[in-house]
């Protein structure tokens, strides 16, 4: 009784928690055209940019769009595998140190590459952690392609 209160008063926490990174999955989707037309080299070469930005003082949430814009493209080409949005969504959640539930098969290995890449930029290494040393090497090799 109490929760059906709050929820009518304050609205569902969790909505607000989901909706907050919308914009910018909109601003990711906007990027495709442009990467899809890069070359290899060309988004190899986006890497090295989104590093001299880090160096000249922005911050990983100020590259945060690009680099899953190009983790996305990256992917797709890759291992032709294209995050949807609410798994950009996701990846923007583990990268604000948020917990993230996800059910079998909806993409915990994916979501892992965005978060992973863009704290990699910085330069100071990045890991993820897993309790099942099979799914481990059988990711790690698949999703390292990367």
């Amino acid at each position: 009784m109490f929760k059906k209160l709050v929820h009518a008063v304050f609205g569902d926490p969790n909505k607000k928690i989901i909706n907050e990174p919308q914009p910018r999955v909109a601003e990711i989707a906007a990027l495709e055209p442009e990467l899809e037309q890069l070359s290899g080299e060309g988004l190899r070469a986006e890497t090295a940019v989104l590093k001299d930005r880090l160096a000249a003082g922005e911050t990983l949430d100020d590259i945060l769009v690009r680099a899953f814009a190009l983790a996305r493209e990256a992917a797709r080409r890759t291992i032709g595998l294209r995050h949807y949005d609410v798994q950009m969504m996701g990846g923007m959640l583990l990268h604000r140190g948020d917990v993230v539930e996800m059910r079998t098969g909806e993409g915990k290995t994916l979501v892992a590459t965005l978060p992973l890449y863009l704290n990699a930029l910085a330069g100071k290494g990045a890991h993820l952690v897993t309790v099942n040393e099979y799914l481990a090497r059988r990711d790690g090799g698949w999703m390292g392609k990367v």
